[in-house]
């Protein structure tokens, strides 16, 4: 079956989910397509999933379809086109549908009040901080694929008069990832972007070398991404007290040169300094954990990393993922926590053995396991392991092993990392870095996977399904089993 084009899965998607008239936002990250409803009682949830584009649904603060990595990017766009057409037409309606509107947002308004127990502040200030750092993905695999690449071609004396080229693309972004964290903080917290990402270029400016605080001279890049997240949060904060007292006729020249002035002499003179010693401790921490730790520290990393992702706060670590990489080069703990998709992988391939008469969990098993392996854990995660409730426990198992297994050769000496964030999976081979050359570093995050496929696949094989075969009626294709 040839895979639909994205705008007829937009088009597809778009009357599933109650038409564009309960669509109220649109955003999309990785993998997923994040929609705001009014009314999710008008979502056909058995049908979307049985979508052949859709991987799986997370009913979350946002009403979020899995289409994978790449799809989601092509997708999006489709249905937002959808949705000016679609308004665009009805216009005309709207003052007969204002009853039904009003409905469907009272309607909504009962399902938001029944989640709040689920909006914690703890939960909320992560998903913030995700919201901040997911749209800088793309740029962080790209340009680690070319730094990837690059060190390729170092270590082999291949194509010398390139090498420099290929080091110059692929530092430019990271150079100045302290900016984009400032733009984006300042976008999700309701500030003026251009003010937060100009407050957060003076972290990496290179005259801050010329300043002294704490009786410390400053180095351009001290703080990093957390500094320029703090300064341009300070930023928006400056910028809406100077709103509640500058004169609008003032506004244009004031709030603005305040807002990079305070918070600028602030970031010199605090936030770079306390930046920077909490970005050198992370670093610290993470060698210590993994150097003294090692197998019992991947075990717990490695086991509880599904349900972050199930949760939706895995992006929250992302920060910490890019503190890593400015410092050392490349992230110790994604490698780790990446195990988690290859006990979710073969807690899936056992389960798809053990099921072999129910047709509708195989196949929604053989079409998930190509994202599974690439590092997509969504599809698996909702559609076979958690509805099934022991095999999601299993997963973690698997995931815990695949952890301690690399956990164990950080305490010899042999660090594996990641110079980039995002994928997982195959997908991070080309990513790999280390302390030992590439050769020995894949091997170990192979064997890491390896690990985790095989105890996912026992424990689930063992343990996983009560030691018995359910039996199922047939289901449509895609459709969530029975818990």
């Amino acid at each position: 079956m040839s895979t639909p084009s994205p705008s007829a899965t937009a088009a597809a998607i778009l009357p599933l989910v109650g038409g564009a008239a309960n669509v109220v936002s649109v955003a999309h990250c990785m993998t997923r397509l994040r929609l705001g409803l009014r009314d999710r009682s008008l979502v056909d949830e058995d049908a979307l999933k049985a979508l052949p584009a859709v991987l799986g649904v997370v009913d979350d603060d946002t009403y979020q379809i899995v289409l994978g990595p790449g799809a989601v990017a092509r997708v999006t766009p489709e249905f937002e086109a959808l949705l000016t057409t679609s308004a665009a037409s009805t216009a005309s309606t709207a003052s007969a549908t204002s009853t039904a509107a009003e409905l469907a947002s009272r309607g909504a308004d009962l399902k938001a009040s029944r989640r709040q127990r689920n909006a914690t502040p703890l939960k909320l200030a992560l998903r913030r901080i995700a919201n901040i750092f997911v749209p800088l993905i793309p740029a962080l695999i790209g340009c680690g694929i070319i730094a990837g690449l690059g060190g390729l071609l170092v270590n082999a004396g291949l194509l010398p008069s390139l090498t420099p080229a290929l080091a110059a693309i692929a530092s430019g972004f990271m150079s100045l990832i302290a900016v984009f964290v400032g733009y984006n903080t300042a976008t999700e917290f309701g500030g003026t972007p251009i003010l937060g990402g100009a407050v957060a270029a003076v972290i990496v400016y290179a005259g801050v070398a010329k300043v002294t605080a704490f009786g410390m001279t400053l180095a351009p890049g001290q703080g990093g991404v957390l500094g320029a997240l703090t300064a341009a949060l300070l930023a928006t904060y400056v910028e809406r007290w100077c709103r509640t007292w500058v004169p609008e006729t003032l506004d244009v020249l004031v709030t603005p040169t305040l807002t990079v002035l305070l918070s600028g002499l602030v970031t010199l003179y605090g936030l770079m300094y306390a930046a920077g010693e909490i970005s050198s401790a992370i670093g610290t921490a993470a060698d210590w954990l993994l150097s003294t730790t090692g197998a019992f520290a991947g075990l717990v990393l490695g086991g509880l990393f599904l349900p972050l992702v199930m949760l939706g706060l895995h992006q929250a670590l992302i920060p910490i993922h890019t503190t890593l990489i400015e410092q050392q080069g490349y992230t110790v703990l994604l490698p780790i926590l990446a195990m988690a998709g290859a006990g979710q992988v073969g807690a899936a391939l056992a389960v798809y053995v053990r099921l072999r008469h129910d047709h509708s969990i195989r196949t929604t098993i053989r079409s998930a396991l190509p994202a599974g392996l690439l590092g997509v854990g969504e599809p698996l995660i909702y559609g076979v392991s958690l509805p099934l409730g022991r095999p999601f426990l299993t997963a973690c198992a698997g995931g815990a092993a695949g952890g301690a297994f690399i956990g164990f050769f950080s305490t010899l000496g042999d660090r594996v990392g990641s110079t980039a964030i995002g994928p997982s999976g195959w997908a991070l081979f080309p990513l790999l870095s280390g302390n030992r050359g590439l050769g020995p570093t894949a091997a170990i995050y192979a064997g890491g996977l390896l690990t985790g496929y095989v105890v996912g696949f026992a424990a689930t094989y063992l343990f996983g399904l009560g030691g018995r075969q359910p039996e199922r009626t047939p289901t449509t294709h895609g459709q969530r089993p029975a818990a």
